[in-house]
């Protein structure tokens, strides 16, 4: 599995979260908690436990990651994948993790850039297999049965779909993690705030130039 540019990815989510007010540090998540141990058990060359703890964040957050990369990818097997990209980058990297900010939000923002990667990837073995049948004779619409018409409406649903994670993909990185944690993680405001630090008059102007973005980005689609 290739991991070319992964780091840079991990440094930058450190610095955007870095850059705004910090939550409360005296009740940190299970999850930030689970992260700070793991973190500690690396620096510590106790890898073969840090591996054991690592068994443990990965049940807390499974759920919760499937959910959110099933929401951009629209396949299950797809979404796993994205899902085990995203731990083997945490886990690669957890060194690079600062325990003195939310892991939640930090975890997110790898989960999604991992989910924009396979989507990307998908993308483009598409378009490969579109060109190679380019040249095939295929049947007038009107003439599709019904049972592949109603192939072709999931295909479009697909396509649709499709046009909404490439609008998302091209937020601005705090609008995109908003509008991730808001419509696909269905946090609320108030819990927004809590977990980035951003107040919820932050949080909110943030979702609403996001939905702005999306709307003139898909024609009044989204």
């Amino acid at each position: 599995m290739a991991m070319a540019g992964q780091p840079n990815a991990v440094r930058a989510a450190n610095k955007v979260i870095a850059r705004r007010s910090r939550p409360d540090a005296s009740h940190p998540s299970p999850a930030s908690v689970l992260a700070t141990k793991i973190k500690d058990l690396v620096e510590a060359g106790q890898r073969d436990e840090a591996r054991e703890r690592f068994g443990s964040l990965v049940a807390l957050l499974q759920r919760r990651a499937v959910r959110i990369a099933f929401q951009y990818l629209r396949d299950a097997s797809d979404a796993d994948e994205a899902v085990q990209d995203a731990f083997i980058k945490v886990f690669l990297h957890i060194d690079q993790y600062r325990s003195d900010l939310p892991f939640d939000v930090w975890f997110t923002r790898i989960l999604v850039n991992a989910a924009l990667d396979r989507l990307k990837a998908r993308g483009r073995q598409q378009r490969g297999i579109s060109h190679s049948s380019d040249g095939d004779n295929g049947r007038p619409v009107e003439q599709v049965p019904s049972h592949e018409a109603s192939h072709e409406r999931r295909l479009l649903a697909k396509e649709r779909w499709a046009q909404v994670t490439e609008a998302v993909a091209g937020l601005p990185d705090r609008q995109r993690l908003v509008f991730t944690l808001c419509q696909l993680d269905e946090r609320t405001p108030a819990e927004i705030s809590a977990a980035t630090g951003m107040s919820q008059a932050t949080v909110r102007v943030h979702l609403f130039r996001a939905l702005r973005k999306l709307r003139a980005v898909l024609g009044g689609q989204a």
